[in-house]
């Protein structure tokens, strides 16, 4: 359903002949032995500049390198459960976040940027593969012993950036699956994983923090494991003496809402059951540093030759447990007080770019993967503290939702001195950044590969007001964006999450919408309007069928 399987420009470099100049034996470049799971995608690209500096000579090598100096730096901050109106510059009022406001008073602000769904796992799928989730099986919101959804080899983000001499890393919330179709073996290997789908580096929280294992993954490790400790994880039975919230409520110093009641890690009952790694568990009070630090690692150690960082925080995706110098720092609650973390973390991150002379040579983009909730599991005291901040700010829904809140997102794009500061409303979506970065690295996508992800580049650089034509938005049901009109398609599920208190859009009736004159999604047109609704359910029927563009 994905498209027809390509070999990438990697493979098909490092499958160069043997011969040499004139007179000269040459041995060819050695093969890939490292086997189908153990090659990184790194190793590749090594042995591929192996064989053209054999077959071409190092003075092309060096050329190659020269031109690859003069791309800019491409730094991709993911928030998880972020609102179109939780930061200063999409106009909250309560919660404080200087540092992401002064990238956007530098740089380019969208307010049609949006997630190609409305949760995170097929949210992160489509950013990295420039898929649509719904083209393929299993991309839904993964247990944290999953599989990799993500097929080695294909045209990543990363992967498109490795082509064009990037480093490339990963730090942070993954949640796309470790290991083969057995899974993920926590106290051996862990791949495949980031580092064979176009990532040289990766440190990461597997898959959520309300998910066990509560464990950093870096490379292909588990961090800090004591083998005499192996990791146990379970999605189906609890296992091992490890108390749950549900049977010891009076151990928690964050009791469960709905759900999230077995195995107690720091305090903190999870999602699934975990024993063992005891030496390996993280503490949340201390993940945001963790990650911030490992991300500026990055930075410093490539400083000099062009990378690729996606830094995926945590912030503000619940459990909400945040250091104890953020606690009570925004007046709006617990949730607001880790959106102020999070906008510490970017305001690091600058300034290890600062401090490196890399402002300028760098595109910054802060973003979110879907749209907000308050309450997803924890009674932790943030609807109570709301008050008047409306995390989605003008639209309707939030996470989980078809309506706008659940799909469209905050998303700032800034390189000063080279893209001119503004706003901008042209549609844009995750997804599209590969085909748009292939570009700006001069790369021509084959056929099949990246297959939604549209080419917005002058849209992102501010040279053009006009984004993609169409975005297919999922949740429940599928939703068409087209022009200013969204139609909605029918569904059976409900129409209301009362546990986390969201709207989710789905009805047994068509939905149509004119975004223009009602952002909020209040007046449904299709009664008035059957032949728009028509005309945009057969366009979604096309593009579900791969006629896409």
């Amino acid at each position: 359903m994905c498209g027809p399987t390509t070999q990438t420009a990697v493979d098909r470099r490092s499958q160069g002949s043997a011969v040499g100049p004139p007179g000269h034996a040459v041995a060819r470049p050695a093969a890939n032995v490292c086997g189908a799971m153990a090659c990184t995608r790194r190793e590749l690209l090594d042995q591929a500049v192996a064989a053209a500096a054999w077959g071409l000579g190092m003075e092309a090598t060096n050329m190659s390198r020269r031109d690859t100096e003069r791309l800019p730096n491409v730094v991709l901050v993911v928030a998880d459960d972020l609102g179109f109106g939780d930061l200063g510059c999409y106009g909250a009022r309560r919660i404080p976040t200087p540092n992401v406001d002064r990238l956007a008073a530098s740089g380019l602000r969208f307010t049609n940027a949006h997630a190609a769904a409305a949760t995170c796992t097929p949210s992160r799928y489509s950013l990295l593969t420039g898929m649509y989730p719904w083209r393929k099986r299993g991309t839904g919101i993964l247990p944290g012993d999953a599989s990799l959804i993500i097929d080695p080899g294909s045209a990543t983000l990363p992967e498109v950036l490795l082509r064009a001499g990037y480093r490339t890393g990963v730090v942070g919330k993954w949640h796309l699956g470790l290991g083969g179709p057995e899974g993920p073996d926590w106290n051996g290997e862990l791949r495949p994983g980031p580092l064979e789908v176009g990532f040289d580096y990766c440190f990461l929280m597997p898959a959520t923090c309300d998910r066990v294992p509560c464990v950093y993954v870096e490379n292909h490790r588990v961090v800090g494991l004591d083998p005499a400790d192996p990791i146990r994880v379970s999605y189906k039975e609890p296992i091992g003496a490890e108390p749950t919230g549900k049977a010891h409520p009076e151990l928690l110093k964050v009791r469960p809402s709905h759900g999230h009641d077995q195995t107690i890690i720091n305090g903190i009952s999870r999602i699934g059951y975990m024993t063992g790694g005891k030496a390996a568990r993280w503490v949340d009070e201390d993940m945001a540093d963790t990650f911030t630090s490992k991300a500026v690692s990055f930075i410093e150690r490539h400083a000099r030759e062009p990378f690729f960082l996606y830094f995926a925080t945590h912030d503000p995706h619940v459990p909400r447990v945040p250091h104890p110098r953020f606690a009570g720092k925004s007046g709006c609650g617990v949730r607001g007080d880790v959106i102020v973390q999070f906008d510490w973390c970017v305001g690091e991150l600058m300034r290890a770019l600062d401090r490196h002379g890399l402002i300028k040579d760098t595109i910054v983009i802060v973003t979110s993967d879907n749209g907000p909730v308050v309450d997803d599991g924890y009674a932790d005291g943030a609807v109570e503290r709301l008050g008047d901040h409306r995390p989605a700010g003008p639209l309707r829904g939030g996470k989980y939702s078809i309506f706008e809140g659940g799909t469209r997102i905050p998303f700032i794009l800034s390189r000063p001195g080279s893209v001119k500061p503004g706003v901008s409303d042209a549609l844009i979506c995750l997804m599209d950044l590969t085909a748009s970065l292939a570009d700006l690295t001069g790369q021509k996508l084959a056929a099949g590969e990246a297959y939604d992800s549209v080419n917005v580049l002058p849209a992102l650089l501010g040279d053009s007001l006009e984004g993609r034509e169409e975005l297919v938005e999922q949740a429940g049901t599928l939703a068409l964006l087209k022009g200013d009109l969204k139609v909605i398609e029918p569904s059976r599920g409900p129409a209301y999450a009362p546990l986390t208190d969201t709207e989710l859009g789905n009805s047994p009736e068509p939905q149509l919408y004119d975004l223009k004159a009602d952002l909020g999604e209040r007046n449904n047109l299709a009664d008035q309007k059957p032949d728009e609704v028509g005309r945009l359910r057969d366009r979604l029927a096309r593009v579900k069928a791969r006629e896409a563009r």
